[in-house]
Protein backbone atom coordinates (compact mmCIF):
# COMPACT_ATOMS: atom_id res chain seq x y z
CA UNK A 1 0.00 0.00 0.00
CA UNK A 2 1.16 3.25 -0.41
CA UNK A 3 2.04 5.85 2.60
CA UNK A 4 -0.82 7.70 3.95
CA UNK A 5 -1.67 11.27 2.49
CA UNK A 6 -3.45 12.04 5.45
CA UNK A 7 -1.73 12.50 8.76
CA UNK A 8 -3.58 12.22 12.79
CA UNK A 9 -3.28 16.02 12.63
CA UNK A 10 -4.79 16.75 9.20
CA UNK A 11 -7.83 13.65 9.34
CA UNK A 12 -10.77 15.50 9.74
CA UNK A 13 -13.64 14.41 11.83
CA UNK A 14 -16.85 15.05 12.28
CA UNK A 15 -18.58 14.03 15.89
CA UNK A 16 -21.52 11.52 15.47
CA UNK A 17 -22.58 11.63 19.29
CA UNK A 18 -25.19 13.76 19.62
CA UNK A 19 -27.91 12.22 17.54
CA UNK A 20 -31.28 11.36 18.95
CA UNK A 21 -30.32 8.11 17.56
CA UNK A 22 -27.96 7.36 19.92
CA UNK A 23 -27.99 4.71 22.43
CA UNK A 24 -26.74 3.25 26.16
CA UNK A 25 -27.28 0.32 27.46
CA UNK A 26 -29.53 -0.40 30.56
CA UNK A 27 -27.57 -2.41 31.92
CA UNK A 28 -24.16 -0.51 31.06
CA UNK A 29 -21.96 1.18 33.50
CA UNK A 30 -23.35 4.41 33.00
CA UNK A 31 -26.92 3.79 33.89
CA UNK A 32 -27.81 3.83 37.42
CA UNK A 33 -30.64 3.41 39.52
CA UNK A 34 -31.52 6.44 42.17
CA UNK A 35 -33.48 6.48 44.94
CA UNK A 36 -36.87 6.16 44.50
CA UNK A 37 -36.36 3.91 41.16
CA UNK A 38 -35.46 6.38 38.74
CA UNK A 39 -33.05 5.53 36.40
CA UNK A 40 -30.55 7.98 35.38
CA UNK A 41 -27.54 7.82 33.04
CA UNK A 42 -24.33 9.50 34.55
CA UNK A 43 -22.67 12.96 33.14
CA UNK A 44 -20.69 15.48 34.65
CA UNK A 45 -20.84 18.63 34.67
CA UNK A 46 -18.09 21.41 33.45
CA UNK A 47 -16.88 21.53 37.20
CA UNK A 48 -16.61 18.00 37.12
CA UNK A 49 -19.04 17.20 39.44
CA UNK A 50 -21.11 13.82 38.83
CA UNK A 51 -25.30 14.08 37.61
CA UNK A 52 -27.79 12.64 36.25
CA UNK A 53 -30.18 12.85 33.22
CA UNK A 54 -32.98 11.31 34.40
CA UNK A 55 -35.08 9.05 31.95
CA UNK A 56 -38.45 10.29 31.70
CA UNK A 57 -41.03 7.93 32.40
CA UNK A 58 -43.04 7.90 29.19
CA UNK A 59 -39.91 6.77 27.10
CA UNK A 60 -40.25 3.37 29.10
CA UNK A 61 -43.05 2.45 26.85
CA UNK A 62 -40.72 2.39 23.66
CA UNK A 63 -39.30 -0.17 22.18
CA UNK A 64 -35.59 0.58 22.43
CA UNK A 65 -36.23 0.75 25.97
CA UNK A 66 -38.09 -2.69 25.97
CA UNK A 67 -34.98 -4.01 24.51
CA UNK A 68 -32.74 -2.79 27.09
CA UNK A 69 -31.36 0.28 25.34
CA UNK A 70 -32.05 4.00 25.96
CA UNK A 71 -31.81 6.91 24.11
CA UNK A 72 -29.90 9.24 26.25
CA UNK A 73 -29.54 12.06 23.27
CA UNK A 74 -33.53 11.68 23.00
CA UNK A 75 -33.73 11.98 26.31
CA UNK A 76 -32.37 14.93 26.90
CA UNK A 77 -33.92 16.82 23.43
CA UNK A 78 -37.67 16.12 24.83
CA UNK A 79 -36.83 17.57 28.27
CA UNK A 80 -35.20 20.77 26.44
CA UNK A 81 -38.23 21.33 24.32
CA UNK A 82 -40.79 19.90 26.86
CA UNK A 83 -39.16 20.03 29.92
CA UNK A 84 -39.97 22.46 33.15
CA UNK A 85 -37.06 24.56 33.87
CA UNK A 86 -35.14 21.82 35.87
CA UNK A 87 -35.54 19.87 33.18
CA UNK A 88 -33.92 22.26 30.97
CA UNK A 89 -30.96 22.91 33.14
CA UNK A 90 -30.35 18.92 33.14
CA UNK A 91 -30.70 18.75 29.54
CA UNK A 92 -28.60 21.99 28.63
CA UNK A 93 -25.75 20.21 31.28
CA UNK A 94 -26.01 17.12 29.31
CA UNK A 95 -25.57 18.42 25.81
CA UNK A 96 -22.55 20.36 26.64
CA UNK A 97 -21.32 17.14 28.07
CA UNK A 98 -21.50 15.46 24.57
CA UNK A 99 -19.73 18.32 23.21
CA UNK A 100 -16.68 18.73 25.70
CA UNK A 101 -16.18 14.65 25.09
CA UNK A 102 -16.21 14.94 20.94
CA UNK A 103 -14.26 18.21 21.32
CA UNK A 104 -11.35 16.70 23.85
CA UNK A 105 -11.25 13.73 21.94
CA UNK A 106 -10.21 15.77 18.66
CA UNK A 107 -12.99 16.58 16.38
CA UNK A 108 -13.23 19.21 14.25
CA UNK A 109 -16.95 19.43 13.71
CA UNK A 110 -20.09 18.26 15.75
CA UNK A 111 -22.71 16.54 13.82
CA UNK A 112 -26.35 17.31 15.19
CA UNK A 113 -29.25 15.03 14.21
CA UNK A 114 -32.92 14.74 15.54
CA UNK A 115 -34.64 12.87 12.94
CA UNK A 116 -36.18 10.25 15.35
CA UNK A 117 -37.47 12.46 17.86
CA UNK A 118 -40.52 12.60 16.74
CA UNK A 119 -42.70 11.84 13.21
CA UNK A 120 -43.38 15.08 13.05
CA UNK A 121 -42.24 17.36 10.95
CA UNK A 122 -42.77 20.22 13.38
CA UNK A 123 -41.49 18.60 16.22
CA UNK A 124 -38.24 17.53 14.50
CA UNK A 125 -37.53 21.48 13.71
CA UNK A 126 -38.28 22.74 16.67
CA UNK A 127 -35.93 20.35 18.39
CA UNK A 128 -33.23 21.27 15.79
CA UNK A 129 -33.59 24.59 17.32
CA UNK A 130 -33.44 23.96 20.42
CA UNK A 131 -30.33 21.55 20.12
CA UNK A 132 -28.42 23.83 17.95
CA UNK A 133 -28.91 26.33 20.53
CA UNK A 134 -28.33 24.74 23.42
CA UNK A 135 -25.19 23.08 21.62
CA UNK A 136 -23.44 25.98 20.13
CA UNK A 137 -23.55 27.54 23.42
CA UNK A 138 -20.90 25.51 24.69
CA UNK A 139 -19.16 24.58 21.51
CA UNK A 140 -15.44 26.07 20.46
CA UNK A 141 -16.28 24.02 17.33
CA UNK A 142 -18.35 24.64 14.41
CA UNK A 143 -21.98 22.40 13.76
CA UNK A 144 -22.98 19.94 11.22
CA UNK A 145 -26.54 19.89 10.88
CA UNK A 146 -27.52 16.61 10.02
CA UNK A 147 -30.66 15.41 8.27
CA UNK A 148 -32.67 13.59 5.65
CA UNK A 149 -35.24 16.51 5.45
CA UNK A 150 -34.42 20.03 3.66
CA UNK A 151 -36.46 21.71 5.81
CA UNK A 152 -35.02 20.17 9.35
CA UNK A 153 -31.65 21.08 7.85
CA UNK A 154 -32.89 24.77 6.85
CA UNK A 155 -34.24 24.94 10.90
CA UNK A 156 -30.94 24.23 12.14
CA UNK A 157 -29.11 26.68 9.96
CA UNK A 158 -31.38 29.48 10.59
CA UNK A 159 -30.84 29.13 14.31
CA UNK A 160 -26.92 28.51 14.32
CA UNK A 161 -24.56 31.91 14.83
CA UNK A 162 -21.36 30.69 13.62
CA UNK A 163 -19.55 31.96 16.65
CA UNK A 164 -16.95 29.11 16.39
CA UNK A 165 -16.73 29.23 12.79
CA UNK A 166 -18.86 28.05 9.33
CA UNK A 167 -21.31 25.16 9.72
CA UNK A 168 -21.56 22.16 8.15
CA UNK A 169 -24.84 21.11 6.05
CA UNK A 170 -25.29 17.36 6.20
CA UNK A 171 -26.10 16.21 3.56
CA UNK A 172 -26.86 17.14 -0.41
CA UNK A 173 -27.81 14.20 -2.43
CA UNK A 174 -29.87 14.06 -5.38
CA UNK A 175 -33.15 13.30 -4.42
CA UNK A 176 -32.83 16.93 -2.34
CA UNK A 177 -30.40 18.86 -4.45
CA UNK A 178 -32.53 21.69 -3.03
CA UNK A 179 -30.41 22.03 -0.19
CA UNK A 180 -27.71 23.07 -2.55
CA UNK A 181 -29.64 26.90 -1.97
CA UNK A 182 -29.16 26.37 1.60
CA UNK A 183 -25.18 26.13 1.24
CA UNK A 184 -25.28 29.46 -0.51
CA UNK A 185 -27.61 30.93 1.66
CA UNK A 186 -26.03 30.32 4.66
CA UNK A 187 -22.25 29.84 3.65
CA UNK A 188 -21.76 26.71 4.91
CA UNK A 189 -19.59 23.28 3.83
CA UNK A 190 -21.38 20.74 2.89
CA UNK A 191 -21.56 16.74 3.12
CA UNK A 192 -22.63 15.54 -0.40
CA UNK A 193 -23.27 11.75 -0.93
CA UNK A 194 -23.50 8.77 -3.08
CA UNK A 195 -27.15 8.25 -3.16
CA UNK A 196 -29.19 8.14 -6.26
CA UNK A 197 -32.31 9.68 -6.47
CA UNK A 198 -33.80 6.21 -6.00
CA UNK A 199 -32.24 5.20 -3.15
CA UNK A 200 -28.76 3.51 -2.43
CA UNK A 201 -26.07 2.46 -4.83
CA UNK A 202 -25.49 -1.00 -5.95
CA UNK A 203 -21.53 -1.17 -6.45
CA UNK A 204 -18.87 1.41 -6.48
CA UNK A 205 -19.24 2.43 -9.97
CA UNK A 206 -22.73 3.53 -9.35
CA UNK A 207 -21.23 5.44 -5.93
CA UNK A 208 -19.16 7.00 -8.54
CA UNK A 209 -21.56 7.91 -11.15
CA UNK A 210 -24.14 9.53 -8.32
CA UNK A 211 -20.82 11.42 -7.16
CA UNK A 212 -20.45 12.74 -10.37
CA UNK A 213 -23.59 14.11 -11.20
CA UNK A 214 -23.91 15.56 -8.07
CA UNK A 215 -21.03 17.29 -7.78
CA UNK A 216 -21.49 18.32 -11.12
CA UNK A 217 -24.62 20.60 -9.93
CA UNK A 218 -22.17 21.69 -6.75
CA UNK A 219 -19.51 22.55 -8.38
CA UNK A 220 -21.68 24.82 -11.11
CA UNK A 221 -22.71 26.80 -8.31
CA UNK A 222 -19.02 27.98 -7.45
CA UNK A 223 -18.92 26.25 -3.91
CA UNK A 224 -15.32 25.89 -3.29
CA UNK A 225 -13.56 22.54 -3.81
CA UNK A 226 -11.82 22.64 -0.19
CA UNK A 227 -15.91 23.05 1.25
CA UNK A 228 -16.80 19.76 -0.27
CA UNK A 229 -17.12 16.39 1.72
CA UNK A 230 -18.44 13.80 -0.10
CA UNK A 231 -19.25 10.51 1.22
CA UNK A 232 -19.12 7.52 -0.70
CA UNK A 233 -21.53 6.02 1.70
CA UNK A 234 -20.42 2.94 4.02
CA UNK A 235 -22.77 -0.57 4.59
CA UNK A 236 -22.24 -3.37 7.27
CA UNK A 237 -19.95 -5.79 5.98
CA UNK A 238 -21.89 -8.36 7.75
CA UNK A 239 -24.43 -7.56 5.34
CA UNK A 240 -22.10 -8.58 2.57
CA UNK A 241 -18.76 -9.25 1.59
CA UNK A 242 -18.16 -6.69 -0.80
CA UNK A 243 -19.73 -3.73 0.99
CA UNK A 244 -16.01 -2.42 2.29
CA UNK A 245 -14.51 -3.07 -1.08
CA UNK A 246 -17.52 -1.33 -2.83
CA UNK A 247 -16.89 1.77 -0.66
CA UNK A 248 -12.52 1.64 -0.73
CA UNK A 249 -12.92 1.29 -4.94
CA UNK A 250 -15.31 3.78 -5.13
CA UNK A 251 -13.31 6.94 -2.90
CA UNK A 252 -9.98 5.58 -4.62
CA UNK A 253 -11.50 6.68 -8.30
CA UNK A 254 -13.63 9.66 -6.90
CA UNK A 255 -9.72 10.79 -5.25
CA UNK A 256 -8.54 10.10 -8.41
CA UNK A 257 -10.88 11.39 -10.59
CA UNK A 258 -11.35 14.98 -8.64
CA UNK A 259 -7.27 15.64 -7.24
CA UNK A 260 -6.62 16.16 -3.70
CA UNK A 261 -8.56 19.51 -2.43
CA UNK A 262 -11.92 17.96 -1.93
CA UNK A 263 -12.68 15.98 0.96
CA UNK A 264 -13.70 12.32 1.16
CA UNK A 265 -15.79 11.11 4.65
CA UNK A 266 -18.23 8.58 5.23
CA UNK A 267 -20.21 6.84 8.81
CA UNK A 268 -16.98 4.96 8.61
CA UNK A 269 -17.65 2.86 11.95
CA UNK A 270 -21.46 1.92 9.80
CA UNK A 271 -19.14 -0.55 8.82
CA UNK A 272 -18.72 -3.19 11.67
CA UNK A 273 -22.43 -3.08 12.49
CA UNK A 274 -23.64 -6.36 13.99
CA UNK A 275 -20.17 -7.75 14.80
CA UNK A 276 -17.96 -8.45 17.56
CA UNK A 277 -14.93 -6.28 18.55
CA UNK A 278 -16.25 -3.59 16.37
CA UNK A 279 -13.21 -1.38 17.49
CA UNK A 280 -10.88 -3.68 15.41
CA UNK A 281 -12.90 -3.62 13.08
CA UNK A 282 -13.38 0.59 12.75
CA UNK A 283 -9.91 1.31 13.00
CA UNK A 284 -8.79 -1.06 10.23
CA UNK A 285 -11.40 -0.07 7.62
CA UNK A 286 -10.31 3.52 8.86
CA UNK A 287 -6.86 2.53 7.73
CA UNK A 288 -7.49 1.47 5.03
CA UNK A 289 -10.28 4.24 3.80
CA UNK A 290 -7.14 7.14 4.19
CA UNK A 291 -5.15 4.86 1.94
CA UNK A 292 -7.41 4.76 -0.55
CA UNK A 293 -7.94 8.48 -0.07
CA UNK A 294 -10.45 9.47 2.50
CA UNK A 295 -9.25 12.43 4.53
CA UNK A 296 -12.31 12.72 6.95
CA UNK A 297 -14.48 10.44 8.79
CA UNK A 298 -18.36 10.82 10.50
CA UNK A 299 -17.04 8.51 13.56
CA UNK A 300 -17.12 8.81 17.39
CA UNK A 301 -14.18 10.35 18.35
CA UNK A 302 -14.23 9.03 21.81
CA UNK A 303 -14.35 5.42 21.38
CA UNK A 304 -12.22 5.75 18.31
CA UNK A 305 -9.00 7.99 18.35
CA UNK A 306 -7.70 8.88 15.19
CA UNK A 307 -4.07 8.69 16.45
CA UNK A 308 -4.24 4.83 16.99
CA UNK A 309 -5.45 4.03 13.38
CA UNK A 310 -2.26 5.29 12.14
CA UNK A 311 -0.26 3.33 14.27
CA UNK A 312 -2.00 0.30 13.40
CA UNK A 313 0.47 -2.90 12.87
CA UNK A 314 -0.94 -4.15 9.90
CA UNK A 315 1.08 -7.04 10.07
CA UNK A 316 -0.58 -8.76 13.47
CA UNK A 317 -2.91 -10.89 12.86
CA UNK A 318 -5.98 -9.91 14.06
CA UNK A 319 -5.56 -6.59 11.55
CA UNK A 320 -5.13 -8.84 9.00
CA UNK A 321 -8.15 -11.28 9.73
CA UNK A 322 -10.10 -7.94 9.78
CA UNK A 323 -8.92 -6.25 6.70
CA UNK A 324 -9.08 -9.48 4.68
CA UNK A 325 -13.02 -9.45 5.59
CA UNK A 326 -13.91 -5.85 4.83
CA UNK A 327 -11.33 -6.46 1.75
CA UNK A 328 -14.12 -8.94 0.75
CA UNK A 329 -11.96 -11.71 0.95
CA UNK A 330 -13.89 -13.09 4.03
CA UNK A 331 -17.39 -14.59 2.36
CA UNK A 332 -20.32 -14.16 5.36
CA UNK A 333 -17.51 -12.79 7.80
CA UNK A 334 -16.89 -16.76 8.63
CA UNK A 335 -13.02 -16.95 9.50
CA UNK A 336 -13.24 -13.26 11.26
CA UNK A 337 -16.48 -14.61 13.20
CA UNK A 338 -14.25 -18.25 14.06
CA UNK A 339 -11.40 -16.07 15.30
CA UNK A 340 -13.20 -14.68 17.11
CA UNK A 341 -14.64 -17.46 18.83
CA UNK A 342 -11.34 -18.72 19.48
CA UNK A 343 -10.04 -15.66 21.35
CA UNK A 344 -7.80 -14.91 18.52
CA UNK A 345 -8.95 -11.27 17.98
CA UNK A 346 -7.25 -9.95 21.01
Amino acid sequence: MPGFATTPDTFIVIGENIHTSRVVSLKGRRVKTLDGGQEGIEYREAAGDLRYLIVPPHFRETQAYQGGQLKHVMFAVWKGVHGGADDQREADEYVAYEARRQIGAGAHFLDLNVDEVSPDLEEQKRSMRWLVKAVEKHSSLPLSIDSSNVEIIAAGLAECAGKAGRPMLNSLALERVDALDLVKKFNTHVVVTAASIDGMPSDDEERVDNVAALLEKVLARDVPAPDIHVDALVFPISVAANYGRHYLDAIHTIRQKYGPEIHITGGLSNVSFGLPNRKLINESFIYLAVQHGADCGIIDPVSTKVSKVFELDTRAEPVKIAMAMLLGEDEYCANYLRAYRAGKLG
